[in-house]
C-alpha cells in the first residue's frame, strides 16, 4: 500500500509500506546467519544492504585474506622444502595472478552460499539501498534510484558491521593508503609496504606479503604484537616473523607520512622507550589500526539508542535501549569476529521470538591465521592470575614433544592450558592448524571442565591435538598420585 507522509517530512512524497516480523539491516556474517535462521522459523523476514551480500568477511576480510595466505604458504613451502628432504626452490610469484585467484574465490562464494537468489528462495525479501531507523518498529529504505520504501516490523536487527579505523597522522591521505577495503581490489600490492598496526590483520598480511616477495615493516603502537593474545606465544611468533624477513617495530608512534608525487612514501615514527626516530621509505602503506562500528546515518541517536566508543550499547540479550531493536556483530562492539557475529545474531533472533530470556554471551574462540596459527579461548595467564591469584595453574607442552609436528618439520609452537581452582579458564595454541585444535579446549572452558577430564577422550595418534591429550594425561596422572592412598593393597 501507499502512505502519503508529506506531513511528517514536509515533502509530498509517496512511500510504499510493507510489514514484516523481522527487518535485518546489514547482510554480512551476522545478517545472513540471522536471515537464514529466521526464515527457517517461518517468519516474514526483510533484509537490507547497501551493496553486495557477504559483508566484510567475504569482500574485505576473512575470505580474501585466507586465499592470500594460502598462496603465501605455498611459496614458503617451496622455499623450505629442504626441511623434509626435498630440494628447495625459489618460486616464481606472479602477484597479479595471486590477486586474480583471491577474487575468483570471492566470486565463487558470492555465486553459491551468498547468492541473493538463495535467500529469496528461503523467503527472505531483499532490499538494496540506505536503511534508516524511522521509528522503533520502522525502517525506511532509500534506494539509489526511485522512491523510498517503509518497512514496518515487530523487531529490527542491526548488523551493519565495522569499518577500518583511520588514525590521525600528519600527512596521511586516504587516496594514498591501503586498508582492508581496497587491499584486495588492486591488481597487485606495492613492492614494499609499511603496515601500521600489529593486530591480527596487520600480522597476517605482514607474513603473507613478505612470503610473496614484498618488503614489509610493521609499526605497532603497543609494546608487543597481538596484545590480546598470550604474550609467551606471541613472543615466539614474532621471532618467526622476523626470521622470515618481516621488520617489526613495537612501541612505535607514527608521527608523519610524507608522500611524493609518484606515490612513494616515507613513514616517520618514534620507537621504543627512548623515542628513537625511524624513517621507513616504502611504496605503499597499509592501515591495520583497528576498526570502528558502522553507526553513521542509521538514525540511532535520533531515536535515543545509546552509543559507546565501541559501537551500539546492548544488554546481555542483544537489545538496545529500544526493546524492539537489537544489534549483533561488530556493530555491538563485543568481539570483532565472524564466528561471534553469527552466534550473536542467532541468539538475538531466538530472544525475539521464543519464550524466556536469551543471552548473547558465550565462550568464543579466536585464531590469528599466521603460520603457525595462534588460537586462543578464555583468559590469558596474566588475566587469570589477576582474577584468581595463587589458585591459577599453567600447563604447557611444546610441539618439540609432538611426534606429528616433528615428523612434518613444524615443531615451532606450544599448547598452554590455564586453570583456576582446578577448572580450565583459558587455552592458547601456537601450531599449524591451531584454529582446528582450539574447539576441544573451547568446550572445556564453556563447561568448566578439569584438565584431567579431557584424558577421558582418547586422541588420535599421531596428531597435533594429541598434545592436548598429553597435557590432560599428565594432569590425570598427577590426580592419581594424590589418590594413591585409595589403592588396593595386599
Amino acid at each position: 500500500m501507499r502512505d502519503d507522509r508529506s506531513a511528517r517530512t514536509g515533502v509530498a512524497v509517496a512511500f510504499a509500506t510493507m510489514s514484516y516480523d523481522l527487518v535485518i539491516v546489514g547482510l554480512g556474517s551476522a545478517g545472513l546467519t540471522a536471515a537464514e535462521f529466521a526464515a527457517g522459523l517461518g517468519l516474514r523476514v526483510a533484509a537490507v544492504d547497501r551493496g553486495r551480500l557477504g559483508g566484510d568477511c567475504l569482500w574485505t576480510g576473512c575470505v580474501p585474506s585466507k586465499a592470500l595466505l594460502a598462496s603465501a604458504r605455498t611459496a614458503h613451502t617451496m622455499r623450505t622444502a629442504h626441511r623434509v628432504g626435498i630440494t628447495s626452490v625459489e618460486p616464481h610469484i606472479d602477484l597479479e595472478t595471486v590477486w586474480r585467484r583471491l577474487r575468483a574465490v570471492q566470486a565463487e562464494i558470492a555465486f553459491t552460499d551468498d547468492n541473493p537468489l538463495r535467500y529469496r528462495e528461503m523467503g527472505v525479501e531483499l532490499f538494496t539501498g540506505h536503511a534508516r531507523l524511522s521509528g522503533a518498529t520502522e525502517v525506511t529504505v532509500q534506494p539509489e534510484h526511485g522512491e523510498a520504501v517503509v518497512l514496518t516490523t515487530r523487531f529490527v536487527l542491526l548488523c551493519t558491521g565495522s569499518r577500518p579505523n583511520v588514525p590521525t597522522i600528519d600527512g596521511l591521505r586516504a587516496e594514498h593508503v591501503l586498508t582492508s577495503e581496497n587491499l584486495f581490489t588492486i591488481s597487485h600490492p606495492p613492492e614494499s609496504m609499511a603496515i601500521i598496526g600489529g593486530g591480527p590483520m596487520g600480522v597476517e598480511m605482514a607474513q603473507a606479503l613478505c612470503r610473496l616477495g614484498v618488503e614489509v615493516t610493521i609499526l605497532q603502537r603497543a609494546r608487543h604484537l597481538l596484545p590480546r593474545e598470550e604474550p609467551v606465544l606471541v613472543e615466539r611468533l614474532t621471532e618467526l616473523l622476523v626470521d622470515e624477513g618481516v621488520v617489526v617495530h613495537c612501541s612505535a608512534d607514527v608521527r608523519r607520512i610524507d608522500t611524493a608525487p609518484d606515490g612513494t612514501c616515507v613513514v616517520h615514527a618514534t620507537v621504543g622507550d627512548d623515542g628513537s626516530k625511524v624513517e621507513v621509505p616504502v611504496r605503499g602503506v597499509l592501515l591495520a589500526a583497528g576498526r570502528r562500528a558502522s553507526t553513521d546515518e542509521l538514525g540511532l541517536e535520533e531515536l535515543g539508542i545509546e552509543l559507546t566508543p565501541r559501537g551500539v550499547q546492548v544488554d546481555e540479550r542483544g537489545r538496545t535501549s529500544i526493546r524492539s531493536v537489537y544489534a549483533a556483530g561488530d556493530l555491538a562492539g563485543r568481539r570483532l569476529l565472524t564466528n561471534s557475529a553469527g552466534h550473536e545474531a542467532v541468539k538475538a533472533v531466538r530472544d525475539m521470538f521464543f519464550p524466556g530470556k536469551g543471552s548473547v554471551g558465550a565462550v568464543v574462540p579466536s585464531c590469528v591465521f599466521t603460520d603457525p596459527e595462534l588460537a586462543s579461548v578464555g583468559l590469558t595467564v596474566d588475566a587469570a592470575e589477576h582474577l584468581y591469584g595463587n589458585d591459577t595453574d599453567v600447563f604447557r607442552i611444546d610441539l618439540t614433544h609432538n611426534d606429528r609436528a616433528r615428523a612434518e618439520a613444524h615443531a615451532d609452537g606450544a599448547v598452554m592450558v590455564v586453570t583456576a581452582k582446578g577448572r580450565i579458564v583459558g587455552a592458547h595454541v601456537l601450531a599449524p592448524a591451531a584454529g582446528e585444535m582450539i574447539h576441544e579446549l573451547s568446550l572445556a572452558v564453556q563447561r568448566e571442565m578439569r584438565l584431567d577430564e579431557l584424558a577421558e577422550s582418547v586422541h588420535v595418534y599421531p596428531t597435533l591435538s594429541s598434545s592436548i591429550g598429553q597435557l590432560a594425561t599428565e594432569s590425570a596422572y598427577e590426580r592419581a598420585q594424590r589418590l594413591r592412598w585409595l589403592m588396593k593393597r595386599r
